[in-house]
């Protein structure tokens, strides 16, 4: 397995080094190397259905990390696959492009051609259709402004009522401890009431005893 590994993990290394050169190739050469590095690919999938067989036979204690290395290399050759696709259609996109480009500015037009006429309408369409899209951006914009202006003036109002809120509290806790001080001043008044009460009673009986 260890020969077969190492050998695959070379194989997705020189075909990634041959990925960089793709787009700096000519264009007569670059299908022949698309093809040599599709081939390739394919080669190594098939490498990595075998190495996945002889992992399933490693010993119970080395099996799972065997099966991780086959796992790391299938997702570096997928990836290698991917790019490789989308390097295809920027291809074969751009070629397309050159090629309409190329046909349009070789083209000799007349006053009355009917083809002229109908690629300065999708032209027009195709303008319309890219200022409806702006309108449609600046409107959804404009939308998003008002909601943040929105939700803004929202936190404004919440800071305003929470600050009132805290003076509320202030201002009751305050009224509380007034209150507090009422109540334990009168009943201070009234222990002294009482107390003089009770003097003046002591006092009007002894003269009273002493008189009698």
């Amino acid at each position: 397995m260890e020969t077969l590994y190492h050998q695959t993990n070379k194989q997705i290394q020189e075909v990634q080094s041959q990925m960089g050169n793709l787009e700096r190739t000519d264009r007569e050469s670059v299908h022949l190397l698309e093809n040599e590095l599709q081939a390739r690919i394919d080669q190594i999938f098939n490498h990595l259905e075998r190495l996945e067989i002889l992992a399933s036979k490693e010993p119970p204690n080395r099996r799972q990390n065997a099966k991780l290395r086959v796992d790391q290399l299938k997702y570096d050759v997928q990836h290698l696959r991917t790019a490789l696709q989308n390097l295809q259609h920027r291809r074969c996109t751009r070629e397309s492009q050159e090629r309409e480009r190329e046909e349009l500015l070789s083209r000799t037009f007349t006053t009355n051609d009917a083809d002229t006429s109908i690629h300065i309408d999708e032209a027009m369409q195709l303008n319309t259709g890219l200022h409806n899209a702006h309108q449609g951006m600046d409107n959804l914009l404009g939308s998003g402004s008002s909601i943040l202006n929105g939700l803004r003036d929202q936190r404004s109002t919440l800071k305003g009522t929470h600050r009132k809120m805290l003076d509320v509290a202030n201002m009751l806790g305050l009224s509380n401890t007034v209150m507090r001080l009422i109540e334990r001043r009168a009943t201070q008044d009234k222990l002294i009431m009482v107390g003089g009460m009770l003097l003046t009673c002591i006092f009007v009986f002894l003269v009273i005893r002493y008189l009698g």
